[in-house]
């Protein structure tokens, strides 16, 4: 496993210039190794497209049991924050879901219900929390065709990890006091009104063996809850877990140019890949339709200042 998934992590990072949302061609080559990946797995293909002004950005969705109208999503996101590789934010993501595919498309599991693997475009900032996330579009095209889902996993950062004293930190000192301190687990973040379902995640991948699990189910997806592509689905009612190690609470390459593959522990990478595949592999019971939101996210500039503030925010707490 750790080849292929060193493969997948190679070819993506070393994309020139790097892949954010200003790099269309870059994003262009990027989505094109993805379908390819999919092609061979003998899945089935489709793109999304929107646009945002004048440029278009394509969702890449490849689909086990296309027939089957419940689906499972599993879903990572392939553009990078600015000029940096994102090895880890999020190259390891679509590495493990590459390998997810694969191995799904593979060994046939006996599902009463169709899996959609997932490539979006547009998670980082200045779009993020916004509609114009490939996520969000995803999520709401669910929701508009009344579509029946088992639930939605999200990887996002899988990669990077830490036996250093003191490597894992928080957003709020309560976390540190119920959590381990050494960044050698990966997390399985949920909402507590969805907590059947990230509970269920939990225990199955930490079943699966390999890796230490935790799970953590926040009263609401502020902050670190709600960082990437599943507060979507939360947003329009479905059941929605991420799979991630902390990112900027652990990673020191967080958004920088020094998340570069070598950063990364690939042993550790292919035990969460494995024990996600070990949740996926066989039925979850599990079924919820959307439900329409009460509130419009943000535009692009808003969302970049309410990202700002709660940054600083964070900063007040860790230093007052």
């Amino acid at each position: 496993m750790e080849k292929v998934l060193l493969q997948h992590l190679e070819y993506l990072t070393g994309i020139r210039p790097f892949r954010n949302w200003r790099n269309l061609d870059s994003l262009k080559v990027a989505s094109e190794y993805i379908e390819n990946e999919f092609k061979k797995y003998g899945l089935t293909i489709q793109h999304q497209k929107w646009n945002y002004g004048k440029f278009e950005y394509t969702n890449v969705i490849a689909s086990y049991q296309p027939e089957l109208k419940k689906r499972l999503i599993v879903g990572a996101h392939y553009d990078v924050f600015d000029d940096q590789p994102g090895a880890d934010d999020n190259t390891s993501g679509v590495a493990g879901l590459l390998f997810l595919a694969q191995s799904i498309a593979e060994n046939q599991p006996n599902l009463p219900y169709g899996i959609d693997f997932i490539a979006y475009c547009l998670e980082e900032p200045p779009h993020f929390s916004t509609k114009n996330m490939g996520s969000y579009v995803h999520a709401e095209s669910l929701f508009k065709e009344n579509t029946e889902i088992v639930g939605m996993i999200c990887l996002d950062m899988i990669g990077y990890f830490s036996d250093e004293p003191n490597s894992q930190h928080y957003p709020v000192e309560s976390l540190s006091e119920r959590f381990p301190t050494v960044g050698n687990y990966i997390a399985v973040i949920g909402l507590e009104k969805h907590a059947a379902f990230s509970n269920e995640v939990h225990q199955r991948m930490a079943k699966a063996g390999g890796i230490d699990v935790q799970k953590i189910n926040f009263p609401t997806n502020d902050g670190i809850a709600g960082l990437s592509d599943h507060r979507n689905y939360w947003y329009f009612g479905y059941d929605a877990v991420m799979i991630n190690n902390t990112a900027k609470f652990r990673n020191p390459n967080y958004h920088q140019i020094t998340d570069t593959v070598d950063t990364l522990d690939l042993k550790r990478m292919s035990a969460v890949v494995n024990a996600v595949l070990e949740t996926i592999s066989s039925p979850l019971d599990f079924s919820t339709k959307g439900v329409a939101p009460k509130v419009d996210p943000p535009t692009p500039k808003e969302a970049e200042l309410n990202f700002f503030k709660k940054l600083i925010a964070f900063f007040k707490k860790m230093f007052k």
